[in-house]
């Protein structure tokens, strides 16, 4: 505030000690950028990550893949016909006995027959099948919707949140190059 000019009136005190609260609320606001801006660098740095814990990695790669690839279903399935035993299979033809008669009697054009009417009977038997609840996809889906959506958060969450180390690092980045660009600024 020394820089007034001669003759000028004294500063009020309320006005100085205002511009010097603008002048920390400013200082103070480039910290905090300097940190959200380390912060988010090192939450998103996925390099460092992978190099810091490659272990670690490896087992969210893998167990990515394995989710999509359809392993959780392939493994309740596995676990099921273990404790179940496999279910009985299918009979040689899904038709009743007077069609099949009826089928047979067609002649050489039998088998497009045959096919047109399975699937028919397939599309009808579908369509009339009464839609009763099961009721282990009801508890496997009231218990497992919440579950998987709290794994999923955990999840996000440590992938996005940054170690103190390297946000101490890339905050300190930060700060030597702001200040290497002020001084650049200053020097024109």
């Amino acid at each position: 505030m020394t820089d007034r000019p001669a003759g000028a009136p004294p500063p009020d005190p309320l006005t100085v000690a205002a511009l010097d609260e603008v002048a920390a609320a400013r200082a103070a606001l480039g910290d905090e950028l300097v940190r959200l801006e380390a912060t988010a660098r090192a939450a998103v740095d996925v390099r460092a990550r992978v190099r810091r814990h490659p272990g670690r990695a490896a087992a969210a790669a893998v167990g990515t893949a394995f989710v999509v690839l359809g392993g959780p279903r392939r493994v309740l399935r596995s676990a099921k016909r273990r404790v179940f035993g496999a279910p009985d299979p299918l009979p040689p033809s899904l038709l009743p006995d007077e069609v099949e008669k009826a089928v047979r009697a067609l002649g050489d054009d039998g088998a497009k027959v045959r096919g047109a009417l399975e699937r028919e009977f397939a599309a009808f038997v579908d369509t009339h099948r009464k839609s009763e609840p099961r009721l282990l996809r009801r508890i496997l889906l009231s218990a497992g919707v919440p579950v998987a959506s709290r794994l999923g958060r955990e999840v996000a969450k440590r992938v996005f949140t940054a170690s103190g180390e390297d946000v101490a690092r890339r905050e300190a980045d930060l700060r030597a190059r702001a200040e290497g660009a002020g001084r650049e600024a200053s020097s024109r």
